[in-house]
């Protein structure tokens, strides 16, 4: 009877400790709660603001973007020290010798090809994900290629945690497309090129658009809108730009 006694009394001891050490784990949460909220809450202000002051104060109109662009977190697809900057006018590095590109550049790339739900849009320059889940959030249909294994990894493995699945990535060399997929409504490339690669060309559709920076990666760029009617090529210079150089596989 002492023995059971004894044995009730040090349960009830051992259940009140692990009473306490729970209620100070819980205590210890709630701060950590609402600092991911507030952290959640400033990101999403930020990316509104950039929308705003960025975006639609410069002229881009297409709702299909501006809600892709409000939508997606971009500072998910930076590197952690970089994140407060995140939606700042500008380019941020993300590795291996390349960048993001700054928000209005994203935006405007996306807004020229006429995004809307089903269009099969090729990406050639995948590097931290970004505009490859913008594209996706306009409802386009995304095949997308990156030539650095790193970042093609890295980049796959945050669209899949921010559950874009139907996103088709591979590890490649863009200046060939990816014949297996096209033809394409849209292509863009996002480093610049020192002439417009012909087998993208060949890869558009009837009707199609590119829009690429082309130009050496030491002197001027200009983003280009490739246009394919039948036969018929036309390409218009739209504004000086600078991307990082398009990489060719050794």
């Amino acid at each position: 009877m002492k023995w059971m006694v004894s044995t009730i009394k040090g349960w009830m001891g051992r259940s009140r400790s692990l009473c306490f050490a729970l209620v100070a784990f819980v205590l210890f949460l709630l701060p950590l709660s609402a600092i991911c909220k507030e952290d959640s809450e400033r990101f999403v202000q930020a990316r509104q603001e950039m929308v705003r002051s960025q975006l639609v104060a410069r002229g881009i109109d297409d709702q299909a973007t501006l809600r892709a662009m409000e939508t997606v977190p971009r500072h998910l697809f930076v590197p952690k020290k970089y994140r407060a900057s995140a939606y700042r006018d500008g380019p941020l590095p993300i590795g291996y010798g390349q960048t993001i590109s700054q928000p209005y550049i994203v935006a405007f790339m996306t807004e020229i090809i006429g995004p809307h739900p089903g269009q099969r849009v090729l990406e050639i320059g995948t590097g931290s994900g970004y505009q490859a889940a913008i594209l996706a959030e306009t409802g386009a249909r995304v095949f997308t290629i990156e030539i650095i294994p790193e970042l093609a990894k890295q980049a796959r493995a945050i669209l899949e945690q921010q559950s874009y699945l139907h996103i088709h990535s591979k590890t490649g060399d863009g200046y060939y497309g990816w014949p297996e997929q096209a033809p394409f409504d849209a292509i863009v490339v996002t480093a610049a090129a020192e002439f417009i690669p012909p087998p993208l060309v060949q890869q558009l559709k009837d009707g199609g658009r590119m829009v690429i920076p082309v130009g050496s990666p030491f002197f001027s760029q200009t983003l280009m809108l490739v246009e394919k009617n039948g036969t018929k090529i036309t390409t218009r210079s739209l504004f000086p730009v600078r991307f990082v150089p398009f990489r060719r596989a050794e």
